[in-house]
């Protein structure tokens, strides 16, 4: 391909001017409508005295709108295509720049690279800088209007490391207290020493106190027993590995989520499927403007009867659909019917094999 092939014309720059500068525009709306209706469905719990101004504005609202930004950019990429290219179009520009030797595909490229630009900033602020502003917000949250918090669990089982194995019969997150506690140590699966205790304390960073607890070591057909009312030991895990809340997920960045689900399957922790599911999540977004945004362009490129209207009706259809379908399929994940990572990508896949078929109808 010849470089001047490459560079970038002035119809060029102007889509992605219109698409990025309709983007933020759209974007910048709809939050600034969020915002008022979340100021007026919080106003009760805004006006308790213990409710700071700089709690509102520095701990919620900086950590909302950029979480909500993220929420929204899928739908509003695809809006935004349908709203500006439905003007083109309507304004026969569209017509003109297909008559004057431009083909559809050629034309799909500012597309391209304006998704892509919306794409990659959407994914590093989700994977990276978004976590941590999650966290400040669910704290707020949790402090001041709904605590979701998980404070109590029970049957729990987990591998502390290979061959050997702690149970709880409960744990209560606000004593820190965990009940009817035992440690099985195994050697080439057979049993070689039980700890059974009435409860465990835990203290600080893997440190956790025991109490009432009496030690059963076996040999053969021979068994040693030791008892005692305290002691302190270190175990390799800490309450958070089994208190998990709904919005646990949302907190830890791209690595910290891949590192916790590899850390929970190796212990045998169920009920990952939050974790995997915003793993997954975050990098099958990426495909999605471009899914969105090329469906945008093949509906809203040609002139018809029904104007600009039809189409931004017909695209909002389709996206609320793909959003539809996305939770469903993340339902289907969270029971247990398919694999976190497959339901994260079947929409994705459905909607590209869509794409495909409006892409060739698109006009030429």
């Amino acid at each position: 391909m010849k470089q001047s092939s490459l560079k970038l014309r002035r119809i060029d720059r102007y889509i992605i001017k219109q698409f990025l500068g309709t983007y933020v525009f759209s974007i910048a709306l709809i939050i600034a409508i969020t915002v008022v209706f979340d100021v007026n469905e919080r106003l009760d719990y805004f006006l308790k005295p213990e409710v700071t101004m700089h709690a509102i504005v520095v701990e919620y609202y900086c950590n909302f709108i950029p979480y909500f930004i993220s929420v929204f950019s899928p739908l509003f990429t695809f809006i935004s295509v349908i709203f500006f290219t439905s003007k083109m179009a309507d304004k026969s520009e569209i017509i003109a720049i297909l008559a004057c030797g431009i083909s559809f595909k050629r034309l799909m490229r500012p597309y391209i690279i304006a998704a892509c630009i919306i794409a990659l900033s959407n994914f590093v602020m989700t994977a990276y800088f978004i976590p941590p502003a999650n966290a400040t917000r669910i704290a707020f949250q949790n402090n001041y209007f709904k605590n979701k918090k998980v404070e109590h669990a029970r049957n729990i089982q987990l591998e502390v490391k290979p061959g050997v194995f702690a149970y709880f019969d409960s744990y209560n997150a606000s004593a820190s207290m965990g009940y009817r506690f035992s440690l099985d140590h195994f050697e080439n699966k057979a049993l070689v020493s039980r700890l059974t205790a009435n409860s465990i304390k835990y203290d600080s960073l893997y440190h956790w106190t025991i109490i009432g607890y009496m030690i059963r070591e076996f040999e053969g057909m021979y068994e040693h027993t030791t008892s005692g009312t305290r002691m302190d030991t270190t175990l390799t895990f800490v309450p958070s590995d089994f208190l998990i809340s709904e919005n646990d997920s949302e907190t830890m960045t791209s690595p910290e989520l891949a590192k916790h689900i590899r850390r929970q399957k190796q212990r045998g922790i169920g009920n990952i499927q939050l974790f995997e599911i915003e793993y997954h999540l975050r990098f099958a977004t990426i495909l999605s403007f471009f899914i969105l945004t090329v469906i945008g362009v093949s509906l809203s490129s040609r002139k018809i009867k029904g104007g600009m209207g039809l189409n931004i009706g017909i695209g909002i259809a389709l996206s609320f659909s793909y959003i539809l379908f996305s939770k469903i399929t993340s339902t289907f994940a969270i029971n247990g019917y398919v694999t976190p990572m497959l339901a994260v990508w079947i929409p994705n896949i459905l909607y590209f094999f869509i794409t495909i078929f409006l892409y060739r109808k698109a006009p030429r």
